[in-house]
């Protein structure tokens, strides 16, 4: 009965997480967008112009469409992961191709819901760490299609953290506190001394940001690690990008996948990983 209960419950969490990452596209897609617009019309607000009518364009509308024949999505084809199975990845109207990236996203959420319920089990911590998951997707995603990491998503982050660890999360709260300002503190320095030395941004706000939402959850001792992890891959990844898709060296490579990956490690892994290194210098 319990082996039962508990299949039950990580099928559910694997369906929900499917379910979300459905929404995370839409949310990597059109957030962004909806920022460009609130831009130009602030610019065009300060220039004393009018801005034209638009669509709206906000998380719930416009409904989901083909973007080369604007065939409206319905349910059935926005069932995640088997309606792009079924539909062979084209439209229904037009037969263009659908990118692979949105079921790959479906079941990416999918699978690390599934793995963080089994992980943390159905309590508040388990809860807990489906919102930063599924955060922290969002966040990856959009920085890599934009170079952003927006602070609709990081500050709330930050606060939920802060939230949580107040009610016995996963750190002290003090030791929450710290992590955030030693998270934003430490990368803002390395920006300014970077700037300083070669008069080049080496990284953007958000960064920061994002180092402080993950300092917020996780408490200050995790830190060297997170940054250690996320310097590590992003050093591999950048080299590999370089050598072998020809990646400009004066292209920028996003920061906050990295970070965000590092995060999650910590997230799962992170006390291990401590009593791992604290003992080989011991």
């Amino acid at each position: 009965m319990i082996l039962e209960n508990l299949a039950i419950l990580l099928l559910g969490s694997a369906f929900l997480g499917l379910c979300v990452g459905s929404f995370l596209n839409v949310v990597i897609y059109r957030l962004p967008r909806m920022m460009e617009r609130e831009w130009q019309a602030q610019c065009a607000e300060l220039r004393g112009e009018e801005t034209a009518p638009v669509e709206v364009l906000n998380l719930a509308k416009p409904r989901s469409r083909c973007p080369a024949c604007g065939h409206q999505i319905t349910a059935l084809e926005n069932i995640p992961v088997l309606s792009y199975l079924v539909l062979r990845g084209r439209c229904s109207a037009c037969k263009a191709g659908i990118s692979p990236r949105y079921p790959l996203i479906e079941a990416l959420t999918g699978l690390l819901s599934f793995f963080t319920i089994w992980h943390f089990g159905s309590t508040l911590a388990g809860g807990a760490a489906l919102l930063m998951v599924w955060s922290l997707i969002a966040l990856t995603f959009i920085d890599f299609d934009t170079q952003l990491l927006p602070d609709s998503i990081t500050l709330p982050l930050l606060w939920l953290g802060l939230l949580f660890n107040l009610i016995g999360g996963f750190a002290s709260l003090q030791s929450a506190v710290v992590g955030a300002m030693a998270g934003y503190l430490s990368l803002w320095s390395v920006y300014w001394l970077f700037k300083l030395a070669t008069g080049k941004e080496g990284m953007g706000y958000g960064d920061f940001k994002l180092l402080a939402a993950l300092g917020a959850w996780l408490g200050w001792q995790l830190l060297p690690a997170i940054i250690l992890l996320s310097a590590v891959v992003g050093a591999v990844v950048g080299i590999v990008l370089i050598v072998l898709a020809k990646h400009g060296r004066n292209v920028p490579i996003p920061f906050g996948p990295y970070l965000a990956g590092a995060g999650l490690i910590a997230l799962y892994w992170g006390k291990e990983i401590n009593q791992g290194y604290l003992g080989i210098f011991a």
